[in-house]
């Protein structure tokens, strides 16, 4: 018997990348696994590469209807949530200089109004006891030139999850934080560097990081099924960095 037999996991973000592997993971161990995403081919396809127990729901958590419709369908098959893994990011550079309006609504509508909302419509559908695990960055505790939108949103991540410890905790709701640093996820592409910036960025990260090399996303959702599993665990931040901030 596996630790998520008849489990009930929902994955935001969960077409590529970290969210992917993760609901792999979740899958091996015997759980049922809603994967959203806001493009429906790229979700069909990770729908399918998942098989039987993966179920997508095509939306965008920025978008409260969108998680409305995510609630409704969750409600309709399975009636419960016992694991939420709120992955849903986006990444951009812009020095301050170039910081617009738009860039600061679009990162801080999807990682921090859209990870809110994606918990606080999941509250009724979570069991007493449930896991939810939030998807910072250890750019929260990093200073990274031109990456400063980003990181205050996933140093807000890391603030909700203190707050929502305690205020679930007569609900036996931990709360958790997974920050990874450098990993290998499709993330490199759309962060509108040119391939020659994004060939310079690994190299950099890769000498910043002591294990000399960037992670895989398997390697952070084993964290994340840790955290979403030991049941004395609330309140934490779980690096998964190869030691870039810590050492």
């Amino acid at each position: 018997m596996s630790e998520l037999d008849g489990k009930i996991a929902v994955v935001t973000g969960g077409a590529s990348g970290i969210g992917l592997a993760t609901a792999a993971l979740f899958i091996e161990r015997g759980a049922e696994v809603i994967v959203t995403g806001r493009r429906a081919r790229e979700l069909e396809e990770a729908v399918a590469r998942l098989g039987a127990k993966a179920h997508g729901v095509c939306g965008d958590v920025s978008k409260l209807a969108d998680l409305d419709a995510l609630y409704a369908e969750v409600a309709r098959k399975f009636g419960r949530i016992d694991i939420l893994f709120a992955n849903a990011a986006i990444a951009e550079f812009a020095p301050i200089g170039a910081v617009s309006e738009e860039h600061f609504d679009r990162l801080f509508d999807i990682n921090v109004k859209g990870l809110l909302f994606t918990v606080q419509k999941a509250l009724p559908l979570l069991v007493e006891g449930g896991a939810i695990i939030l998807d910072s960055s250890n750019a929260s505790v990093e200073g990274t030139p031109a990456f400063g939108v980003y990181s205050a949103g996933k140093a807000a991540v890391r603030s909700f999850a203190r707050s929502w410890t305690k205020e679930f905790a007569h609900r036996r709701i931990r709360v958790n934080v997974v920050s990874p640093g450098a990993t290998e996820t499709p993330i490199y592409g759309k962060l509108g560097l040119t391939e020659d910036q994004v060939a310079e960025l690994r190299a950099y990260l890769t000498t910043r990081t002591p294990l000399g090399r960037i992670g895989r996303p398997e390697e952070v959702a084993q964290a994340v099924l840790f955290l979403a599993t030991n049941g004395y665990v609330a309140g934490a931040d779980l690096l998964v960095d190869g030691g870039m901030s810590s050492v």
